[in-house]
Parts: C-alpha cells; structure tokens; sequence
C-alpha cells in the first residue's frame, strides 16, 4: 500500500486484534457485531489501526476510519479488499444502489439504474509495441443511470387474449450520469480514482458524488471553458482584444483539429505557459501574459495540464453585441475585422460572394448604381 499504510485481513478476527478492533471501534462511536467472518485493517505507520470494515456473511458492517486520516482513500482500499472477498454480494449493491436513489435529483423522472462488473485481461505490450499475453487483470465495477420517457402510444395485438389493446412503452434514453471504478491509470487498477460521466457538462449531479464518493470532483468542462474566459478577461483587460480572442480560439482550434488526425491515443493537453506563448506572439506585453499564466495557477492549480476543448468551443466562432449575434465557422474567423468609423465601434466582414437575408438575394447600393 502507499503512503505507509499496510492491508491486515482477519477471518475472523481474534485475539489482541480482536482487542484493538473493538477499542478502534469504540473510539469511533460503534460497537463490534456479531457474526463476523472477515475484517479488514488498515494500518499506520506506527502499527495503528487507521481504518477498519468487517463483512458479516452479504453484509458490510463496522466501517470506520480515524477522522485525521478520512480523505486519505483509506475507505476504497477497505471496500476494495471487502470485494476480493465477495464480488458477488447482494446486500453490498443494494447499498450502493440505495445510495444513489436517495441522493440522485432528476427533476421527478423515472430511470433505470445499471450496475455492471467484470474483468479486462491487460494485455503486455512488447518491445515491439505488439500486445503480448496477459499478465495482468483489470475487476472494475461500471454504474449508470439512464432515464425512461415515455414511447408513443401502439396498438399491439395479444395472441393469448386474442384482442388488441393500445399500449404506451417505457422508452431507455442514454445514460445521463455514470461512473467506472477503480480508473484504469497507466494499464493497471487505482482504486484511488474513478471516471464519472455526467451527460450535460453544467449539470455534473454533485449530490451523488457527495454520497458515493464524499471527494471534491475536478471541474467540470463548463467550470473550466467559464474560469479560462474569467481568466483571459480578467489578466489582459484592455490587452484582450479580438484579434487576440480570434488568435487563441484559432491556435486552440488547429490543435485540436492536428490531434484528431493524428490519431494520437494520448489524450491533447496543453498548460497556462503554452497559452502565454500563443499570446506574446499576439503582442500582448509580458507583464499580461505573466499575470494571465499566474492566475491560471490559482484558478487551476500550478502546472495543470488542461484539454483545449474544454475550453473553447471548437465548432463555431461567435461575436456577441446587446443587438446581434454573429456566429462563423472556425476557418472563417480571420474575415472578421474591427474598426472605429467616426468615433463609432464597428464589426465588419467582408461580403464578396452573394449575400442572402432570410434566404432572399439581395444587391449592395454600389452594384445598382453600376448597372444603371
């Protein structure tokens, strides 16, 4: 185990470790049941107990940690060990499952509730880069919960009754929430990690992370895009002009589009100091761009490595004024143009080819004067 920490089990648990055990509990508020047939301990570096769970027959009981050490993972390793023992417990998934019934908010909508396990053999990679025999396996739990709506209605016919009677199905809609446990880190388990999806990027369901996994999540793609906007704004003030957003949103964009037809398996990334060098080549002063890469630092942690499609939407580039939106495609970005014409703030784009207004051609005063 890491940070010097050591896995005791006991089956059952006697003697001078039934002692501490019971002590350990007792310090925790609880008392040790009966009937149990394994216990798992965690100890400290000191050969105290740390932490402490016990599985009588399918069920989970006697779960505690010492409070100086909660947030440390110690409850994984403990539920962990618990699943070596009994994969295939029942009152174990009913747990879980009750824990995110009674946490989940889905606006009143009925859903079906997934939980599925098994096991990936991890191939070797070779000298050569070619998959070997596996000498390794991956036991992870998959869990998803996807709403039902409701079908339209069908006449059905039913041979038993010999009749047809009008029926309106429950349809399954994708899964709006989810999560894999332990993550899959560097080909090999982490039970300190898990993956957890949430279907929109602004509606990551805290509440079932708070009873599941009672840990602080990352930020979401939608906290993320908001902080670097904030970031960007707040650092370059009047440095942040459009040529300058037009520059980053075209540099983040070519980035993607190149890992995308590379096929890189890794996944893009980029840090604060790699957009500080997009805008120096924008001619925003150094004292700017070392202000904007110091609260990036702030904001998302020194040297957090960042997904540029979590910040920026690589689909479309949008002006926004109180009267009008204007929205391009990325690759036309660079026709945008600003100008002060008598003391006036104009967005221009050049208008070469036709142009249409409600799918209706319409003509430039220039082009009627040439005709006439």
């Amino acid at each position: 185990m890491e940070y010097g920490y050591s896995l005791e089990v006991a089956s059952p648990p006697a003697g001078r470790v039934l002692e501490e055990l019971k002590a350990f509990l007792t310090g925790a508020g609880l008392g040790f049941a009966s009937g149990i047939e394994h216990t798992a301990l965690v100890r400290d570096g000191g050969g105290r107990i740390a932490a402490a769970a016990s599985l009588a027959g399918n069920v989970v009981k006697c779960v505690a940690v010492d409070p100086a050490l909660q947030g440390e993972g110690l409850t994984a390793t403990l539920l962990t060990a618990l699943r070596d023992c009994r994969l295939k417990d029942r009152e174990p998934r009913q747990a879980l499952y009750q824990k995110i019934i009674d946490s989940l908010e889905l606006e009143g909508a009925n859903y079906l509730l997934l939980l599925a396990c098994d096991v990936y053999d991890v191939p070797r990679r070779g000298r050569d880069g070619q998959d070997q025999d596996s000498e390794e396996v991956f036991p992870y739990l998959l869990c998803c919960v996807c709403p039902l709506k409701m079908g339209k209605p069908e006449l059905n016919y039913f041979p038993g009754d010999n009749e047809f009677h009008c029926a309106v199905a429950q349809v399954v809609s994708p899964p709006e929430l989810g999560f894999l446990f332990p993550a899959f880190d560097n080909r090999s388990a982490n039970i300190y990690n898990a993956l957890f999806y949430a279907r929109k990027p602004d509606q990551i369901h805290q509440e079932v992370i708070d009873a599941v996994f009672r840990t602080e999540p990352p930020m979401s793609a939608a906290e993320q895009r908001e902080t670097f906007q904030n970031v960007l704004v707040e650092s370059l003030e009047d440095s942040f002009s459009v040529e300058v957003a037009q520059a980053v949103h075209e540099q983040l964009t070519g980035r993607i589009l190149q890992h995308k037809e590379s096929k890189d398996p890794e996944p893009l990334a980029l840090t604060a100091r790699d957009v500080g060098a997009i805008l120096q080549d924008c001619g925003v002063v150094q004292e700017r761009v070392e202000g904007f890469q110091s609260l990036c630092d702030q904001r998302f942690g020194a040297g957090a490595a960042l997904s540029p499609s979590n910040l920026i939407d690589a689909s479309r580039f949008e002006l926004k004024t109180a009267q009008a939106t204007v929205s391009l495609p990325p690759e036309s970005s660079y026709l945008v143009e600003t100008r002060i014409i008598d003391g006036k703030k104009y967005i221009l784009i050049p208008a070469e080819e036709d142009v249409e207004v409600n799918g209706l051609a319409v003509r430039f005063p220039e082009e009627e004067k040439a005709d006439a």
